[in-house]
């Protein structure tokens, strides 16, 4: 197998991605791809596949590979020459390097695509870095299988919520009457009733505490970042732990929809997060009810409605949350809802740990693979 030592640069060559502004978005089928992964969707491609991205500042290390024509946007790097080199391999090549990448820019952490070009790399011949492709990839491949079925069942929980809660269809609606706009013998009440909002938790200890940032939330599903995350002596004012569901408060990361479901931490585990989180935790209805509600488009909207603050910097009331009503069942109708969403979530917790192993064991190869190290 021949290396050859070289430069990022002598690699791929990278560019800034452009400007989209949420305003000028069209609904369609195009991926839009920001620091932080797919962000959107527009009708109008800024790229032809195959598309490797990175984040220019804001999540540095992150790759994304696109199969299918998209958008990068501002907040990211893409690729616009592989230089006669494999795609994918091009793609782990990048992640490798940004691995422990630092930025000379303290104050605002970042990446410089004329610096980057000039990082000294290693690189072998075609046919290596497609046998090097195949074995990351296995591993990739088996993840993103694990985050489609993820999706599919978070869709699929979603989709019962608004059945039953929303238009009132669950089982054995035909024969239930509707009273002041709620099915007889269901409850009608403000959100902050149903929902404990921001609850006080208290530590058994005042240990090291792992600190969970705004970075750890999803824009679209519920499960929550294992990184980066950090332990810090002191604990922040927001604490959780498992099943209490996570809200962004701030702009634009509310609208963006940045919410998640706690459920990765140890059995008793308390941590704590960006004091930019909402924390919901059950009352009258469930830990599952509490996330799907939050998913809700009019949830959200209701939220932002609250905010107030200087441009960009907006925060949501927790007062909203009396200004928005849940419909809470029967404890009986409760049962069955919960029984059947809570095998959904406990399936994409035990898919979020297969992930995560498999990440870890593609980690442990990644630099190795890259240097030589394992022969192939």
């Amino acid at each position: 197998m021949s290396w050859r030592d070289c430069t990022l640069g002598d690699v791929i060559k990278l560019q800034r991605g452009h400007d989209l502004p949420e305003r000028l978005r069209v609904d369609g089928d195009v991926p839009i791809i920001s620091s932080a992964g797919i962000t959107g969707r527009h009708n109008v491609s800024k790229a032809d596949p195959p598309g490797v991205v990175t984040g220019r500042y804001g999540t540095i290390g992150e790759v994304f590979f696109s199969e299918e024509p998209y958008w990068p946007l501002n907040t990211a790097l893409y690729v616009v020459d592989f230089k006669g080199n494999d795609p994918k391999f091009a793609a782990y090549l990048l992640k490798n390097t940004l691995k422990n990448y630092k930025s000379e820019k303290a104050a605002v952490p970042g990446v410089d695509r004329n610096v980057l070009h000039l990082i000294r790399v290693r690189a072998p011949n075609l046919p290596a870095q497609e046998r090097i492709v195949s074995i990351l990839s296995a591993y990739d491949d088996l993840i993103e299988n694990n985050r489609r079925r993820i999706g599919l069942l978070e869709e699929a929980a979603r989709m019962l919520y608004r059945e039953w809660f929303v238009h009132f269809r669950f089982p054995g609606h035909e024969h239930v009457e509707i009273t002041d706009g709620v099915p007889e013998g269901w409850e009608r009440l403000p959100a902050s009733e149903a929902f404990e909002v921001n609850p006080k938790t208290p530590r058994d200890d005042d240990g090291v505490i792992r600190y969970f940032p705004m970075a750890t939330l999803s824009e679209t599903g519920m499960v929550i970042g294992r990184g980066p995350t950090e332990e810090r002596a002191k604990s922040t004012s927001v604490r959780f732990r498992n099943g209490d569901t996570l809200l962004a408060r701030i702009t634009p990361c509310l609208e963006n929809g940045k919410t998640g479901y706690v459920q990765l931490l140890e059995d008793g585990e308390v941590v704590c997060g960006s004091t930019e989180f909402i924390v919901l935790r059950q009352r009258r209805v469930s830990s599952y009810y509490i996330y799907l509600a939050a998913r809700q488009h009019d949830f959200r909207e209701n939220a932002i409605r609250s905010m107030i603050g200087s441009s960009g910097r907006q925060r949501v009331q927790p007062s909203c949350f009396e200004r928005y009503f849940v419909a809470v069942p029967t404890a009986f109708l409760a049962d069955i809802f919960d029984e059947t969403v809570g095998e959904m979530f406990d399936q994409i917790g035990n898919l979020d740990q297969q992930n995560q192993k498999l990440a870890e064991a593609r980690d442990l190869l990644l630099p190795r693979l890259m240097n030589g190290e394992i022969a192939v």
